[in-house]
């Protein structure tokens, strides 16, 4: 499996933006995908999942703010990004897992995109 995102970049808060994860080479009809971010000071925290029927989750801290969709083919992933705040300052990556509920834990995810800088300033 092979995931890139790209989309990332520096906005003021506020601002949007919108993270994209070209995805490839999955052996099984049935995964999950999601968005994680790391911060040096908070650690890894799943931001979004959308599970292989479709059901999607999302961190309390981005609920009304971020979408994760997927194009009809399932071969790009996308987190729409609205009122960013400076706590959304982080890394993200894109992330997969076979089976057809999404994992309960961030350790659980076997594939893992690059990840792409996303910084929010005053």
């Amino acid at each position: 499996v092979r995931l890139v995102e790209s989309g990332g970049g520096s906005v003021q808060s506020g601002g949007s933006l919108r993270l994209s994860c070209a995805a490839s080479g999955f052996a099984h009809e049935k995964y999950c995908m999601g968005w994680i971010r790391q911060t040096p000071g908070k650690g890894r925290e799943e931001v979004a999942t959308l599970a292989d029927d479709g059901s999607q989750a999302y961190a309390e801290s981005v609920k009304g703010r971020f979408t994760i969709s997927q194009d009809n083919a399932r071969k790009t992933l996308f987190l729409q990004m609205n009122d960013l705040k400076p706590e959304d300052t982080a890394m993200y990556y894109c992330t997969a897992e076979y089976g057809t509920w999404c994992p309960k834990w961030v350790d659980e995810y076997d594939y893992w995109g690059q990840g792409t800088q996303v910084t929010v300033s005053e």
